[in-house]
């Protein structure tokens, strides 16, 4: 499965963009007005992760959809089909080719995650995962998030195509296992 720790911290990241409209200082004044008024966004994206010197190690693609308050779904369809999806409750990752799904309860997934940075956008406390959180903006718009981990890897993400405040399907954020898919963990209700 594609680098799930980093995919949750990427998410958790950007659901705080999502729900911390003024809370951030004058130097981010740009992330406080996109995040005025944004219910809803998706984006294509292209994914890299280097080892710090350039070289990458693993690359992905596919679509990225968040919802107030504390849903995603993060649909990965390079290299492989894979999702991982947050209903607000839990947080699922399955994958396609291996025919399973892990499923936990959101909190305990996104607890290590780079919320804390937001505010000035570098880490306040020693525990957390990333050094360094850079977000970028072309014309008005989310384009790029930047994350450097405590152990030098990069993660990159290039956004195309976004949607502000689109209205989305009612079940874009609910996942019922195929049949015949082996599920880790135990669903809620």
């Amino acid at each position: 499965m594609v680098h799930k720790t980093v995919t949750v911290a990427l998410l958790g990241c950007l659901l705080s963009l999502l729900s911390a409209a003024g809370a951030f200082a004058s130097p981010t004044t740009e992330v406080e007005k996109y995040l005025n008024g944004l219910a809803t966004w998706s984006a294509d994206f292209a994914q890299t992760i280097d080892d710090g010197h350039g070289k990458v190690v693993r690359s992905a693609a596919g679509k990225l959809s968040l919802q107030k308050p504390g849903k995603f779904r993060w649909d990965y369809s390079q290299p492989s089909e894979q999702l991982i999806l947050a209903d607000g409750k839990q947080i699922w990752f399955y994958d396609k080719d291996l025919q399973q799904a892990n499923v936990r309860e959101m909190d305990a997934s996104l607890a290590n995650t780079p919320a804390v940075l937001l505010s000035q956008l570098v880490p306040k406390h020693a525990d957390t995962d990333f050094q360094l959180v850079r977000i970028g903006f072309r014309h008005g718009d989310l384009a790029s998030m930047f994350l450097a981990d405590k152990l030098n890897q990069i993660t990159q993400l290039t956004f195309s195509n976004p949607s502000r405040n689109a209205k989305f399907a009612a079940d874009l954020f609910t996942f019922v296992p195929p049949p015949g898919v082996d599920v880790i963990g135990r669903a809620g209700k």
